[in-house]
């Protein structure tokens, strides 16, 4: 399931506050902030069978493919791909819940992005699928 978790921008003379205030945080254990090394750059393919991740675009915007795994020894090549785009000047947290692959490209110079992770950081080796980028050829 994905889900998106709509914020927004309160703004005034001494600035503004972006903010996501229904995004229900009591699952998360950990979070880290992704910066692709440039804009050529597709980060993925990587899955989780049992980890939940959200995402929130801190700076710019990226595009991000997601697959659900049908198989976690061997996914069918021929899953669909889903295409989103990203925006921090959207203000929203994307939902993936566990069993889905993701792969990711920064579509603007010193695009970050915020991923917040319902397990600790001793589950990650035990939940790492890892599939060439090339893999999943039914993209949109």
């Amino acid at each position: 399931m994905i889900d998106t978790i709509q914020g927004g921008i309160a703004k005034d003379q001494r600035g503004q506050i972006r903010f996501v205030n229904d995004f229900d945080m009591s699952l998360v254990k950990r979070f880290y902030i992704i910066k692709n090394a440039d804009i050529e750059l597709i980060r993925g393919w990587r899955a989780h069978r049992i980890e939940q991740r959200w995402f929130y675009v801190l700076s710019g915007s990226f595009a991000v493919d997601i697959v659900e795994i049908d198989n976690w020894d061997k996914p069918s090549q021929e899953l669909l791909v889903e295409k989103r785009i990203l925006k921090a000047d959207e203000s929203q947290v994307i939902h993936f819940s566990k069993g889905y692959g993701t792969a990711f490209q920064a579509l603007e110079e010193n695009s970050e992005l915020l991923v917040f992770v319902d397990f600790g950081i001793d589950n990650a080796p035990l939940d790492d699928y890892t599939y060439p980028l090339d893999y999943f050829i039914n993209r949109k």
